[in-house]
């Protein structure tokens, strides 16, 4: 087993699959001692790096369990959401990770590649975790939803692992709140909708009408209404995205020039600014191009 390093979006089972190989490995009872897991909620700055790791790799290990089957003479330590590590941290690694190969793996695992610094990428083997397919996705959720007999439509399946994305405790988290709510009734795609946040396709086409018909006061009163209902406008911005680019009611210059404006708002708003404004100025850009000939 060489260093390993899981990357790609949440959910996708990048924890769940290197703990499944380590039971594999170890067996129940030696997990404990062989496997250590350290998560962005612990303490993992330079100084725990250089002593709890260090201590805990340079314990040597023997090949057998107590049930006779034999196991690999390693440790193995986890670090959870090791984009979250501070460079200095993640440099204390190298040197251990190298010294202490005889008896210690590694596994890394993060959301962003990016973050990881170049000398421990080089050191390990690389996975990405692609989000996962709706077919499998599918699956899984009609597992669950057998196994805590939970009543769910067909239709509801297929639009939780919409919303989801490809992240399958999202999913998950979604179809036990919706379980909750219903209290043994059937879920259904508009409950789904409800519970994930997501904004009706309605909403959306009305506010595109609103665009179309020119007139301001018109599209500001849409635009109030849709932030007094409690909407996110970042959902929004995500949402309006894909319907400007799959429609097949504008022009290539119309879609570049709104999609550009949506990468400006989403920017805004991720570095906190007005919703209701922000808004505002996307729905204008849209009126504008819609309302002009081109």
């Amino acid at each position: 087993l060489p260093n390993l390093l899981f990357y790609g979006p949440p959910g996708t089972g990048k924890t769940s699959t290197i703990l499944a190989a380590a039971r594999e490995l170890f067996g129940p009872d030696l997990f404990r001692q062989r496997v250590l897991e350290l998560n962005a909620s612990d303490e993992r700055g330079i100084q725990v790096i250089r002593e709890k790791v260090k201590a805990f790799a340079q314990l040597t290990a023997s090949g057998s369990r107590s049930d006779g089957k034999m196991c690999p003479p390693f440790k193995i330590v986890i670090l959870d959401e090791a984009d979250s590590m501070t460079s200095a941290a993640q440099a204390a690694l190298r040197r251990t990770m190298e010294k202490e190969s005889k008896t210690t793996r590694f596994c890394l695992i993060c959301n962003y590649i990016s973050r990881i610094i170049e000398p421990l990428t080089s050191r390990c083997s690389k996975f990405r975790f692609k989000p996962l397919s709706d077919g499998i996705q599918q699956q899984r959720l009609l597992d669950v939803s057998e196994k805590e007999h939970v009543k769910i439509s067909n239709e509801a399946v297929s639009y939780l692992v919409k919303v989801s994305e490809g992240d399958l405790r999202k999913a998950i988290t979604f179809l036990q709140s919706a379980t909750r709510l219903m209290g043994g009734k059937e879920i259904t795609e508009k409950i789904i909708t409800e519970i994930a946040g997501v904004i009706p396709k309605e909403t959306i086409d009305e506010l595109l009408l609103g665009c179309q018909s020119g007139s301001f006061e018109k599209l500001e009163t849409l635009a109030k209404n849709l932030i007094n209902e409690g909407f996110a406008v970042a959902q929004l911005v995500n949402q309006l995205h894909d319907t400007v680019v799959e429609s097949e009611d504008y022009s290539d210059k119309q879609k570049s020039a709104i999609v550009e404006k949506l990468a400006e708002v989403d920017k805004c708003l991720a570095d906190g600014a007005d919703e209701f404004l922000q808004l505002m100025s996307l729905c204008a850009l849209v009126m504008q191009q819609l309302t002009q000939n081109i």
